[in-house]
């Protein structure tokens, strides 16, 4: 029996989940009674909510569950940055080849069409906009970056358009850049609202169980106990990210990375157009990645909020004390300023932290544990749809469907091992910092 002694908590006040544009439609269940399933996940994020919903429909006679330790689209799922990105990104590994970069474009925008339909169906406003990306750089030393995504698009043949100078300007209302690459095919959503609306879909065979955390765990009997009832099931799947290694599952595989994001309040219309060669009045929404992996991705929203995102601790500990959210705040500030000194008395409503779950090789974990215990975690930074795909293909393994998707991602599930703490904390820390500082303007 494996008792789990970290859980996960909020931290800060959670921007996406509190600006969810529309009442939530199913009511919220915990775990009362024991009671048996058939199979049982643990995680109700992306990867979890897509695994539960392919099973249902592979499976439709077996009763399945949902178990996480808060609401949906209050963990790690609803505090991402909100891309749903098509290509691969710049903190994924560089592919050795094209046929694999092309392989991985595919399952992107076969996740992309999955949460499209559902969105569409369950007709809820998630905020979805197909906006595309732009990946741009402050500084020249970096433009060496872009040129690399370049060529990575003209392998895969690829749209793309460059932009510079006040054309750029122009498009994002900041002259802060430089140079960028823009693609098309990248979605923007509101994370939190996407992850409510998928939950909504999900087939009635499944039993979604809310702010029931797992406080214990036997693999062998496919036993989980929680604060009020003792489940069990015949198979048991582990869809929790960055807390797996909490079930000790994948040691010395995985690490535990925070992030931090910040989200003003709507911009007024006064000051949207108080500058007027950088108006953001008539600017579409528009989504924005560094080309220096630690550098701040920024996002102007649907409602005009402006949103910012950077920083990278190693946690062990799995949450972030008010005085590391205070200072980053602060460092939010900052980079805000820095691209938006015309709007100097715009205030953050939200900071917050959320992890993003990464292995050394930016592999995956993919894998039966034991007989009937199943793991998914390790999305490298973008978990929308690496998760999504890696959910629903989840649920064919378990079911013996095979596809050469499935063979790809099972031949590719190899994360390398890496050491245990204090050595991974303390190597964490000098390569997080590193790659900070060399970041530099990007940030």
């Amino acid at each position: 029996m494996q008792q789990i002694k970290r859980l996960p908590a909020i931290d800060g006040q959670l921007g996406w989940f509190e600006s969810v544009p529309f009442k939530r439609p199913m009511p919220i269940q915990q775990a009362e009674a024991d009671e048996y399933f058939d199979i049982i996940i643990v995680g109700a994020g992306f990867s979890g909510l897509a695994t539960a919903d392919r099973l249902a429909q592979l499976r439709p006679e077996a009763r399945i569950a949902i178990l996480d330790a808060m609401e949906v689209g209050q963990g790690a799922s609803g505090r991402n940055a909100g891309f749903i990105i098509d290509l691969p990104h710049n903190v994924d590994p560089t592919e050795p080849d094209t046929q694999a970069t092309t392989q991985i474009r595919d399952l992107n925008k076969f996740a992309i069409q999955r949460l499209d339909r559902i969105q569409k169906q369950q007709g809820l406003d998630v905020c979805w906009h197909q906006a595309g990306k732009y990946l741009a750089a402050h500084e020249e030393k970096h433009f060496s970056n872009l040129a690399d995504f370049v060529d990575t698009l003209e392998c895969m043949r690829e749209p793309y358009e460059i932009y510079s100078g006040d054309e750029l300007a122009k498009r994002l209302g900041t002259h802060y850049y430089k140079r960028a690459i823009y693609t098309p095919g990248n979605i923007l959503v509101n994370p939190a609202a996407l992850a409510i609306s998928v939950a909504s879909a999900l087939p009635d065979n499944v039993t979604l169980l809310e702010n029931t955390p797992v406080r214990e765990i036997d693999f062998a009997n496919k036993t989980i106990q929680t604060p009020k009832a003792r489940l069990s099931a015949d198979s048991i799947v582990l869809a929790t990210n960055a807390f797996t290694e909490k079930f000790g599952v994948s040691s010395n595989r995985i690490t535990p990375i925070f992030t931090y994001a910040s989200l003003t309040r709507p911009l007024t219309d006064e000051e949207m157009s108080q500058c007027k060669d950088l108006s953001l009045k008539d600017i579409e929404p528009w989504g924005l990645t560094s080309a220096h992996p630690a550098g701040t991705t920024v996002r102007l929203t649907a409602d005009k909020r402006i949103f910012i995102r950077n920083t990278l601790n190693y946690q062990p500990n799995l949450s972030s004390p008010q005085a590391v959210l205070d200072k980053v705040t602060a460092k939010h500030r900052k980079s805000y300023l820095a691209r938006f000194p015309h709007l100097p008395n715009v205030p953050f409503e939200y900071t917050w932290g959320g992890m993003i779950c990464v292995t050394m090789n930016h592999e995956p974990v993919f894998k039966e544990h034991t007989a009937g215990v199943y793991v998914i975690a390790a999305m490298n930074g973008v978990g929308v749809a690496k998760g999504t795909y890696l959910g629903h293909y989840m649920a064919e393994y378990i079911c013996g469907k095979d596809s050469p998707e499935l063979e790809f991602i099972l031949k590719n599930a190899a994360p390398s091992w890496v050491p245990p703490d204090p050595i991974r904390h303390i190597g964490a820390h000098i390569r997080l910092s590193y790659e900070e500082h060399m970041a530099k303007g990007e940030v």
